[in-house]
């Protein structure tokens, strides 16, 4: 049994759908991430879930406990909900021990304890706790923040883009450290996000929103490996999307033949690789004589970014070619590693590793 469920859940503002029956299962001490473009509705599935409004149909179960059916919804204070704004929404005037320890019901000393407690859970010094916000760093001001959602006990912590604001540096590694303390304290979590890569690194579940509903609910591999359908490919990371024909386990691609990882259709498909499935290998003009079998390509953009680079390459030749319109006339667009990149007019060896994804 599902620690959260959300069972066909509804929001409209006016004549716009927000939510247009969303369906989630989140598991107990789990982390999952919600993502999708701006305007899908992310957020607005946060604030139902939170109690901050009630959605216009649907249910929310938390534990057992009915939270919101249709218009019907348990008030937010009651919930024993943490929630962590992208901002930190933190109490400018108070110190940060007095925004740690705000709503605390626990006796001075009691208080003074658990604050003390919170703060190195979440990795602050002690010597902070008398200063107020503004003397904090973004990533200390996320971390008080935290301290004060967890300070409540709560059965549900929920994460609005709680890290966008960080450097990029210091995102990762605030990422990671809160998703550490998460799971030692046994908190099941639901990540907002528009960032893939924070959304896969973070969780055990993600969940792709668009228009108001969810496209694919899975692991981070799952949907990065098999995506459903092109939208969610792409959205998750760069893709290579190829015409092909399946045969014998196999499919036959403007790349070559590719093994795939289904083989129940038989026409003319789409197949999906990632950028880092296909390994490129210098050559030469003169290397590609005499080799039929084998696929070049020409490099005709290289952008070189420090540990990583983007080239495009124009394919010089195609084995088996399922629709020789797709030859030539769109580059492959890969990332690779920065060193060693290669340049503009330079031939390259490709070839492919692993299995292709067949969209159902």
């Amino acid at each position: 049994m599902s620690f959260l469920e959300l069972t066909d859940v509804h929001k409209h503002y006016g004549p716009v759908a927000a939510l247009a029956g969303v369906d989630l299962s989140v598991a107990s001490g789990s982390r999952t991430a919600i993502v999708g473009p701006s305007g899908c509705g992310k957020t607005t599935l946060l604030r139902l879930i939170a109690g901050f409004e009630a959605p216009d149909r649907g249910r929310i179960v938390l534990d057992g406990e009915v939270l919101a059916n249709g218009g019907a919804a348990v008030p937010a204070y009651r919930r024993g909900i943490g929630v962590v704004a992208q901002d930190g929404a933190l109490f400018p005037h108070l110190s940060i021990a007095a925004n740690i320890g705000f709503g605390m019901r626990h006796h001075q000393d009691k208080r003074s304890e658990r604050i003390v407690e919170l703060a190195y859970i979440v990795g602050l010094d002690k010597a902070i706790l008398k200063r107020r916000p503004h003397e904090l760093s973004g990533g200390q001001q996320q971390r008080v923040a935290l301290a004060r959602a967890m300070a409540m006990k709560p059965r549900l912590m929920l994460l609005d883009e709680p890290f966008s604001a960080l450097d990029t540096g210091l995102r990762a590694s605030m990422r990671k450290a809160v998703a550490e303390l998460l799971e030692t304290a046994g908190i099941t979590t639901i990540l907002v996000t528009h960032d893939q890569a924070e959304a896969l690194s973070f969780a055990s579940q993600v969940a792709v929103m668009r228009d108001g509903k969810f496209s694919q609910v899975g692991s981070p591999h799952e949907l990065y490996l098999k995506p459903k359908d092109r939208m969610v490919a792409e959205f998750l990371g760069d893709a290579i999307i190829l015409p092909a024909k399946i045969a014998d386990g196999f499919a036959t691609s403007p790349l070559g033949r590719i093994a795939v990882d289904s083989t129940e259709r038989r026409d003319l498909v789409r197949i999906m690789l990632r950028p880092e499935q296909v390994l490129l290998k210098r050559t030469s003009r003169e290397g590609m004589s005499g080799t039929p079998d084998m696929l070049f390509g020409e490099v005709t953009e290289s952008e070189f970014a420090g540990s990583m680079c983007t080239i495009a390459v124009r394919l010089l030749n195609s084995p088996d070619p399922p629709d020789a319109a797709a030859i030539g006339n769109t580059p492959l667009v890969l990332r690779k590693p920065g060193m060693d990149t290669p340049v503009v007019g330079e031939i390259v060896r490709l070839t492919v590793s692993g299995k292709a994804h067949v969209f159902a």
